[in-house]
């Protein structure tokens, strides 16, 4: 096959394999190219394959600047969360990461420490490097934030919250209704005095609260002073500090719902340092069944979230969104589960 002298010169000009190279040495064409190594079903296997041989041959690597160029647009996705300290968001980005990559699509992870001006500013970076899509963590965003958001077009999917807006894409599961639910469970068990450990406080921390005083209203058991509120960052030692807080009250509460295991995992070990009966004298509940709360002595009750499910469910919208679909549902409710162990 004759060369190419457009692509020889763009060779020499680089020193890079292009594109062209590949499609001249493979037999194929450039656009053929480009849907084999970006693993397109509608591509022969046969070919996928002798392009997979040319461009491994020929030693190709993909330009992604040239590609977002040509297209306006990038070949990875965007997805910003608030940390990477716990298994909570470790699952949901390995999960997006396992649904994007056959599709050609990398996820490129910003961390916003629950900073409304540092997801501001990562917002700005990203939406510089133009792409392809955006998955972010809930809708509450500052109004700098989310008119960055609003203004570039880029299809963007919401995670951990259902949000019923029109135009706004989630998939996630009601952080209310799960709060409710583990009031609900402790009064069941005859719990009378319930208190709220919260840090953080987040939107999402926030949302379990409101889920937890309107449980306790239905039954006529609401106190203000059980709310116990810190927005330090969520941590087993400071479980621990809130456990000796709350315990100081009169009269003492006997239930106590953590934000988050990390919290109640602490709690429950202060527990045990304090000579505190959990769960005769004291029922201890966590969120979000993190690593290790099963062995815990006693195992801790909480709520076992599908964040596994929500990162997979959510990248396969947003590829829907990125190929000018539209997805069959614009809000997905995945639910929770009590898990419901010796702690209460």
């Amino acid at each position: 096959m004759n060369s190419d002298p457009r692509a020889s010169a763009r060779r020499r000009a680089t020193g890079r394999v292009t594109l062209a190279d590949v499609a001249q040495a493979a037999g194929v064409s450039p656009i053929t190219v480009s849907r084999a190594l970006r693993g397109e079903r509608a591509v022969d296997p046969e070919l996928v394959e002798r392009v997979r041989t040319a461009a491994a041959r020929l030693g190709y690597v993909p330009d992604p600047a040239a590609r977002a160029l040509a297209s306006q647009r990038g070949t990875h996705v965007a997805v910003l969360i608030p940390l990477l300290s716990n298994n909570l968001f470790v699952d949901l980005i390995e999960a997006v990461q396992h649904t994007l990559r056959p599709a050609g699509y990398q996820a490129l992870i910003g961390i916003t420490h629950y900073d409304p001006s540092e997801e501001e500013q990562l917002l700005r970076e990203q939406l510089m490097h133009r792409p392809a899509g955006l998955i972010v963590t809930g809708r509450s965003h500052s109004p700098a934030a989310q008119a960055l958001i609003d203004a570039s077009g880029v299809p963007c999917v919401h995670v951990m919250e259902t949000i019923d807006l029109p135009g706004v894409h989630s998939v996630g599961f009601s952080q209310k209704a799960a709060g409710a639910a583990v009031v609900r469970h402790l009064i069941a068990r005859g719990r009378r005095r319930i208190a709220f450990a919260g840090a953080q406080l987040d939107a999402r921390t926030l949302q379990r609260l409101e889920g937890w005083r309107e449980a306790l209203d239905e039954a006529g058991l609401h106190d203000a002073r059980l709310e116990w509120l810190n927005p330090a960052p969520s941590s087993m030692a400071l479980g621990a500090r809130l456990l000796e807080q709350i315990l100081s009250m009169t009269p003492a509460v006997d239930a106590i719902f953590f934000c988050n295991d990390d919290l109640a995992q602490g709690a429950l070990l202060a527990a045990q340092r304090l000579r505190v009966a959990v769960p005769t004298q004291l029922a201890i509940v966590g969120f979000n069944d993190l690593t290790g709360s099963d062995q815990m002595v006693p195992a801790l009750t909480t709520v076992r979230t599908p964040r596994g499910e929500i990162g997979q469910r959510a990248a396969q919208m947003l590829l829907t969104l990125m190929r000018g679909g539209t997805p069959p549902e614009r809000s997905i409710d995945l639910g929770f589960e009590l898990v419901v162990r010796e702690s209460s």
